[in-house]
């Protein structure tokens, strides 16, 4: 591993895998403390409030604030630059993610107070994950790595981090308490924030070139870049519809996880220990799946991965819990789907990081995967409201035909061509303007 030239960008001179290798690290911790903070939190409120609706309303006040803000920051990303954007927004995280011990402790946190902190810590959140996401593709460059490589290990570092949060989290929750949970998720942001501040080398994360705004325009800047990426967003038919399948799908796993398995756990008489098994023997798979694909994705069609990955991780996981298969089956289906999940952002990441514009990319990136998680919130609502009406079986029967019929569809059309990079004398012509197209949003599953 070499180190960039004294005040270079280290683009243009010697390979270094330090910024890949820090922005991963930075990820990796970030994401693991949310995740811990997914167990701690709930849990808190629920043993201190033992109310059901009042969890739930603190998970929808740390989600929807995540989402919304996440879109609408996208513009300041790339006017302020990601890097800046990543380390000062972790850092607000942890203070809002610390205060709630500390003020219970001091017997001051009420609902009403504990309601904006959490809201905090998801508006803080969204613009801060955007952020890292975006400074893949350079990372990559300066690493001189494939680049569905670098979305691959960026994929095995999420699905790790999915595998490993929740069990730490239930961890500290069982033996020390929830509090303790959520004081390591604000240690975990003060991390991420650090690891980004010194590991990542001078130049890298800057903002976008683009003529400067006084400050006088910037509020009509705002609303003029926030158009470009809708602009932009409209022009490329492969990446909306890309979009909008992901979304779907979001919404119908969103639905599988929050109601359809808890009561299916509860209805056949596996219990809870039974989730927890099924999501290990997933998350594990994931975590396989993301290393093959991060060794061989890239030479790979991209097609057949994408449409096989799906088809593993879609439909079969619904059908087998309506089916009443044993129960080594139902884990068989897990593990099997986790791994062909494994292939997927990678692909999504790199063909999106190839169709925008670095000057776009902020904007970009947070459109496409605020719409594309627009359907997480209303997925536990529609899947209860679902089975309190017509059973989990038809529920579940249901679901399954939505997800293969999503994915498959969505592959009719046309613009799907686009999919695999042209190759050899009979590519297709690359489009005007095609060179800039070297980094770009990252959707993510």
């Amino acid at each position: 591993m070499t180190e960039d030239a004294p005040g270079g960008d280290g683009i243009s001179g010697r390979r270094s895998l330090r910024p890949l290798g820090g922005l991963l690290a930075a990820m990796a911790v970030s994401l693991t403390g949310t995740r811990i903070s997914a167990i701690a939190l709930p849990w808190f409120v629920l043993v201190t409030t033992h109310s059901a609706t009042r969890t739930g309303l603190v998970a929808f006040c740390e989600m929807a604030p995540y989402v919304v803000v996440k879109a609408l920051t996208g513009p300041l990303v790339d006017r302020a630059g990601p890097r800046v954007i990543s380390w000062s927004t972790d850092l607000v995280s942890a203070a809002a993610a610390g205060a709630v011990p500390l003020l219970h402790a001091l017997d001051l946190l009420s609902l009403p107070l504990l309601l904006p902190l959490v809201a905090l810590i998801g508006a803080a959140r969204g613009p801060g994950d955007l952020a890292k996401e975006v400074m893949v593709p350079e990372a990559a460059e300066r690493g001189r790595v494939p680049l569905e490589r670098a979305t691959g290990l960026s994929g095995v570092t999420e699905r790790l981090a999915a595998t490993l949060g929740p069990a730490a989290g239930g961890s500290l929750v069982a033996l020390l308490g929830p509090l303790t949970g959520l004081a390591v998720n604000a240690a975990c942001f003060v991390l991420g924030s650090l690891i980004i501040a010194l590991t990542l080398p001078r130049g890298m994360g800057r903002a976008s070139e683009e003529a400067p705004l006084s400050q006088g325009e910037w509020e009509s800047g705002y609303w003029r870049r926030f158009g470009a990426g809708c602009r932009f967003l409209r022009s490329e038919p492969l990446l909306l519809t890309l979009i909008v399948m992901v979304g779907v799908t979001n919404l119908l796993d969103a639905a599988f996880t929050t109601v359809l398995v808890p009561v299916w756990a509860a209805e056949s008489g596996h219990g809870p220990a039974v989730i927890g098994l099924n999501s290990t023997a997933g998350g594990a798979a994931a975590v396989a799946g993301s290393l093959v694909a991060a060794a061989v994705a890239h030479r790979m069609r991209r097609r057949v991965v994408f449409f096989a990955g799906f088809l593993l991780a879609g439909a079969p996981k619904f059908l087998i819990l309506a089916s009443h298969a044993p129960m080594w089956a139902v884990l068989l289906v897990f593990a099997a789907g986790g791994f062909g999940a494994g292939f997927l952002n990678p692909v999504l990441a790199a063909l999106s990081f190839e169709r925008v514009p670095r000057r776009l990319l902020g904007r970009v990136n947070a459109l496409g995967d605020a719409l594309a998680w627009a359907g997480i919130p209303l997925g536990g609502l529609i899947a209860g409201a679902a089975v309190t009406s017509f059973g989990l079986v038809p529920v579940l029967l249901l679901g399954g035909a939505a997800y293969f019929l999503t994915t498959n569809l969505a592959g009719l059309r046309p613009e799907w061509r686009e999919m695999d990079r042209p190759r050899g004398p009979g590519a297709r012509e690359r489009r005007p303007g095609a060179g800039d197209r070297a980094n770009g949003s990252r959707l993510t599953k």
